[in-house]
């Protein structure tokens, strides 16, 4: 039988030829052997040449001495393109180099073989890093600096524009400020707060409760609109407009025992010194206040609220002051063209007088028929209407009631500081004028009375 050679069985040549023949496995294995001692040898010869070579390793995060050499050696091979190796490297790239090997600097990629040569270290390579170091701390000063400065300035903006908003925090550390826009002091303003503070709702989360008060004064003091007031609280139109209908009904509710009409006694006690002697009985002074509305749509409601006196569609208030300059009295709202009698036997005014009472006005009203059925007398400037001048009596009379009329005058003058009672009053505000005007009688009696005292 023929013998058949085995492939795999050749004859013995050289060590080249029995290495080129071994098995696949064991090709590697030895070829992994070589590349470990040349990887020593490299270790070795190169190590010395680097005083800072463990520096450098550590800045790396490398783990072993083999591992930054090759990483030398690897940045030399992209940048020298060289075609002969004096051994394989550790990997062999099949794209283009890493950033941050193209990003080495040059202390780390010496220009040397992978021989067994020592690399020298120039000194200004070790200077560099120093240098930076400086220039990084200089620059970290200067930003520093920087960022304290523009901190600073956004502080100090932030506080210009908390004192730019409109607010009471703001207008409060002014006591004219606060007196020109509410018509009294931080301490009534206060206690106005915190009378009303558990019966009023707030409707606004960007406002406090003082802010919604302020909103309601300003309302009434300055008249002002509410696109105005909205503008200068930094809120909607809508919101201004809740807030006023909420606050002003709830307002006049609570403040409305502020208008209280006085005894006799009380009155006579509080009389001041220019009603003497030919006035110590008068009860209070009486006058017809018109409020001007928006001209109505509807024929009915205009022909109602139509004025001969004023000329215009207004509501009238019967209005009685004591004496001393607070109102004790004030009737409900009617239109225009209803009489003063009817609106003073309406009103209930009537029932509120005593016998012997003096009631004083500043002008005619028809009203004297009434009051004598009270068992009152109507006190009133003297005209010569058919005659062609006064008697005496009548003269020295009128000039009595005259030095008296100039304190009526400043009394209503200071209901009228109310700007809103000066405006004229929108058809969609007309529903809640009642309250406007209850609530303006009540923060009057709240100020300080233009009247003189009495010297004793």
């Amino acid at each position: 039988m023929k013998r058949v050679d085995q492939p795999f069985l050749l004859k013995r040549g050289s060590e080249d030829d029995q290495d080129s023949l071994l098995p696949h496995k064991k090709q590697r294995s030895l070829a992994k052997k070589l590349s470990d001692k040349e990887r020593d040898k490299t270790r070795i010869s190169i190590g010395p040449a680097f005083p800072r070579w463990r520096e450098l390793r550590e800045q790396k995060q490398l783990q072993f001495d083999w591992q930054l050499a090759f990483f030398f050696l690897d940045r030399y091979q992209w940048e020298r393109r060289r075609e002969n190796w004096v051994s394989k490297p550790l990997f062999q790239p099949s794209h283009d180099p890493p950033e941050h090997l193209l990003n080495c600097s040059a202390e780390h990629c010496p220009g040397t073989s992978r021989a067994k040569e020592n690399i020298p270290v120039p000194k200004k390579a070790n200077d560099e890093p120093h240098q930076s170091h400086r220039q990084l701390q200089a620059e970290y000063g200067y930003l520093r600096q920087e960022l304290d400065a523009l901190q600073a300035e956004n502080q100090m903006l932030k506080e210009e524009l908390e004192k730019s908003k409109f607010s009471y925090a703001n207008v409060k550390c002014n006591a004219r400020q606060l007196l020109f826009f509410t018509g009294f002091t931080s301490v009534i303003f206060h206690w106005l707060l915190t009378k009303i503070n558990d019966s009023v709702e707030r409707i606004s989360q960007k406002l406090s409760q003082e802010d919604h008060l302020l909103v309601v004064l300003m309302k009434l003091r300055l008249g002002l609109n509410n696109t105005d007031l909205a503008y200068r609280f930094n809120e909607s139109t809508t919101t201004i407009s809740n807030i006023i209908r909420s606050w002003i009904p709830t307002m006049a509710i609570i403040l409305r025992p502020l208008i209280k009409w006085p005894s006799r006694e009380a009155i006579r006690r509080n009389m001041p010194d220019i009603f003497d002697p030919n006035f110590t009985k008068c009860r209070c002074i009486v006058d017809f206040a018109e409020i001007s509305i928006a001209r109505p749509s509807n024929l009915t409601a205009r022909a109602q609220t139509w004025s001969t006196y004023k000329h215009n569609n207004t509501i009238k208030y019967l209005i009685a002051f004591t004496p001393a300059g607070a109102i004790s009295f004030l009737s409900p709202g009617w239109g225009g063209q209803v009489s003063d009698r009817q609106i003073t036997y309406d009103s209930g005014f009537l029932g509120r007088l005593e016998p012997r009472d003096q009631i004083i006005a500043e002008r005619v009203f028809q009203i004297r028929s009434e009051l004598a059925a009270q068992g009152a007398t109507f006190r009133i400037p003297h005209f010569a209407r058919r005659k062609k001048q006064l008697s005496a009596h009548e003269l020295e009379t009128s000039r009595q009631l005259s030095r008296v009329r100039i304190h009526v005058e400043r009394v209503l003058g200071r209901w009228k500081d109310f700007k809103i009672l000066q405006s004229v009053i929108p058809l969609s505000q007309v529903d809640m004028l009642d309250d406007v005007v209850v609530l303006c009688s009540a923060l009057t009696n709240l100020c300080k009375s233009v009247v003189p005292k009495s010297k004793q």
